[in-house]
């Protein structure tokens, strides 16, 4: 999979890109990335990518210019031509070009397992007041925002994006099993479950939080590891972290609770859980 990001701070990436998991899969050739510093596509002697908002504001926006140069040079047509193109071959036409924005959709792990699957994706970092809205629409596939913020500008979501997809291809992780039993991991129908009906492991069971983690040393600050994870009995431990699973979502992602898939054992302990903490 290759990832294009285009920006007006290329030097931004350059740690990135040189630790980690994003550092073996590139070393690996599981990944590669090219970065495009956007002023390389203008012609004036500033080098200018910005200019003053039609309509008056604050700020001040992306030039579509620019942008569009960056797109051809990077060999992407505008979608119409796409669709075009994809529907005389009968194909469909995958999302490929992302606007990274503020007023994108919410990015989530399931957006990232599609693009996962896709064999380039081209970022588009936004910057100061955003980006002339004709390279949106003429351009781009998705339209991403990583969360209800505003940032200086899309470098660090581009970061996101390319973390939390590059470590679903294959390959990328030691453990296959991790990108797939974690939170937001694997969709409710491909979860393994243990003779006792408990998820063999919670990591995404239902689109839950995760469960507490505890390692060496088994007592610190006046505080022990729970006894349930020291006594050997794995279906007990399964157990126990499914209660701790449901609370941890309970008290900080209550809204997730709304499509998690959750048995009748499930829903009983909740309300335990609720009336526990009323």
């Amino acid at each position: 999979m290759r990832f294009e990001i285009i920006t007006i701070f290329p030097e931004f990436f350059t740690s990135f890109f040189e630790n980690g998991i994003l550092r073996r899969a590139l070393a690996e050739g599981l990944v590669s990335v090219g970065v495009h510093d956007l002023r390389a596509f203008t012609h004036d002697r500033h080098r200018t990518v910005d200019d003053r908002p039609f309509g008056g504001g604050e700020g001040m926006v992306l030039k579509p210019e620019p942008l569009a140069e960056a797109l051809t040079y990077l060999g992407i047509a505008p979608k119409a031509e796409r669709n075009a193109a994809n529907a005389a071959q009968a194909a469909a036409a995958p999302p490929q070009v992302v606007l990274l924005s503020a007023q994108g959709r919410p990015f989530t792990q399931a957006m990232a397992r599609e693009l996962a699957t896709e064999e380039r994706v081209v970022l588009i970092c936004g910057r100061y007041e955003g980006v002339d809205e004709r390279i949106n629409e003429l351009y781009c596939d998705l339209e991403l925002s990583i969360g209800d913020y505003v940032l200086s500008g899309g470098e660090l979501a581009a970061a996101v994006v390319v973390d939390a997809t590059m470590r679903l291809i294959p390959g990328v992780l030691g453990n296959e099993a991790s990108g797939e039993f974690e939170s937001f991991g694997v969709a409710d129908a491909e979860i393994a479950t243990a003779d006792d009906g408990v998820p063999r492991s919670q990591h995404g069971a239902g689109g839950l939080l995760d469960y507490p983690h505890y390692t060496r040393p088994a007592d610190f600050g006046g505080l022990s590891v729970p006894a349930t994870l020291l006594n050997g009995d794995h279906a007990g431990i399964r157990r126990w972290r499914r209660e701790q699973q449901l609370r941890k979502t309970l008290s900080n992602r209550p809204d997730l609770l709304e499509g998690a898939a959750l048995s009748k054992e499930d829903r009983k302990l909740l309300e335990a859980i609720r009336q526990e903490t009323e």
